[in-house]
């Protein structure tokens, strides 16, 4: 089952933050995780809030599903999940009883408002015991990204593995004098603060993974120090307020409504401090200094291996075997963001993705986790692991005018431990219509 790659890739909120790690750090994990908890305006909501609360009550979940397949649903009898942040999972927003009807997390409620001729569903979940406060961080899956490719290469053909090397290793060459940087601020340097950002927005269209380490750097940021009255109404209901980042990747981002793509996140240092003086004015100030200090930390924890020491490191001349040794999990990553971009891959699909969807589906049942969250922060993605035998059942809804989602009709469906077609999500709708290349 590997559990040692998924044991990395999860965080559970209820245990120490210890998770092996470079050497020559400024800050551990444990001292990253004391600062947000205790030194933000929202950080007790990493482990106080009313996700994790329903979770760890036993009794039933009930979580909201949009689809725009409710006819092919009935159809098959069957619900498949996707591959995504939740590697397997049936993504879904929580959704917590009321007299009047059930109310959505603002996640589901701006889903609702943005995803015309979707329609929702209720999913309620009786879980044998308590669930622990687990979820699985996606920025952690390089490891896995790396073995998936390394075990199942024979398919590809020669020129396919032979450009997924080529891409990487060019990657690395362009970004690398970057990533010294990166190395070096992770261990107490201090780049000034535009120049950094100006250098990493420059390096993010050669290395298109730091855009998603941006964003998630930046979203964290503005989920813990925002104390605008929306947040702060939310923050008593036990929610992180998601609408704050979806401003910003929008707003930084054309064409994020047709396929939410972080690998095209960017901004310098003068659309930065606009873009978060925009969302709340007060934040813009502390924006570059937090971004600095984070995402530098969170690169070398997410992309070295844990036996280096972070201090000797450095990025230029290295060759693919050489990545594979100092830092596997950045050559992961690499590997599986340039795979989604090969002609074939709706072919390749379900090899690669399918493969890493089983493993996790066994270590979530050996973890008695029904319901996996996106631990990067628990924001209210959350989804159904179609494996758990947990008994679960499934109802249509119809959503009233105050937002509240009632049960219509209930399905005769079960959850099935495989992953749906490519063409019939997001990724393969945009990317690869049929009888259409990918673009890049």
């Amino acid at each position: 089952m590997h559990a040692p790659d998924w044991d990395y890739a999860h965080t559970d909120f209820a245990a120490p933050a210890d998770r092996p790690a470079p050497a020559g750090l400024a800050a551990g994990e444990s001292d990253w995780r004391a600062r947000l908890e205790t030194q933000t305006p929202n950080g007790r909501l990493l482990r106080d809030n009313a996700m994790l609360h329903a979770l760890a009550g036993g009794r039933p979940i009930r979580l909201m599903h949009t689809t725009g397949a409710l006819e092919l649903i009935r159809a098959t009898g069957q619900l498949c999940a996707s591959a995504g942040c939740l590697v397997g999972a049936l993504y879904c927003a929580p959704l917590t009883k009321e007299a009047a009807g059930l109310r959505p997390h603002n996640l589901g409620s701006y889903l609702l408002q943005t995803k015309p001729g979707t329609r929702p569903l209720v999913i309620e979940i009786t879980p044998h015991a308590p669930i622990p406060p687990k979820g699985l961080d996606y920025l952690r899956l390089g490891g896995v990204h790396l073995r998936t490719y390394l075990t199942y290469r024979g398919v590809l053909t020669g020129e396919e593995d032979a450009e997924l090397r080529r891409a990487a290793g060019e990657q690395v060459r362009a970004a690398a004098a970057f990533l010294d940087v990166l190395l070096a601020n992770a261990c107490g340097a201090a780049t000034p603060g535009k120049a950094f950002i100006d250098r990493l927005a420059v390096t993010v269209p050669a290395m298109p993974f730091l855009g998603y380490l941006y964003f998630e750097v930046l979203s964290e940021y503005l989920l813990l120090h925002s104390t605008s009255p929306q947040t702060k109404e939310l923050a008593q209901a036990g929610e992180m307020n998601t609408r704050l980042t979806k401003a910003v990747a929008f707003t930084a981002v054309a064409g994020m409504g047709r396929l939410f793509d972080l690998a095209r996140f960017a901004p310098d240092h003068h659309r930065l401090v606009r873009l978060v003086g925009q969302v709340e004015p007060g934040l813009a100030a502390g924006a570059t200094e937090y971004v600095r200090q984070r995402l530098s930390h969170l690169f070398a924890v997410l992309a070295l291996a844990p036996a280096e020491d972070a201090r000797s490191v450095t990025f230029r001349g290295t060759g693919f075997d050489t990545l594979a040794r100092i830092a596997p999990h950045l050559l992961g990553h690499l590997i599986f963001q340039q795979m989604r971009r090969l002609p074939r891959y709706p072919h390749l699909f379900h090899t690669f993705e399918q493969a890493k969807a089983l493993e996790v589906y066994a270590y979530w049942n050996a973890h008695n986790m029904p319901a996996p969250f996106n631990a990067r922060l628990p924001k209210g993605e959350i989804g159904v692991n179609p494996a758990h035998p947990a008994k679960a059942a499934v109802w249509t809804a119809d959503v009233c005018e105050r937002g509240l989602l009632h049960p219509v009709e209930q399905l005769d469906v079960m959850f099935v431990p495989r992953l749906t077609d490519l063409h019939l999500t997001a990724l393969g709708r945009a990317r690869f219509a049929r009888g259409h290349r990918p673009g890049h």
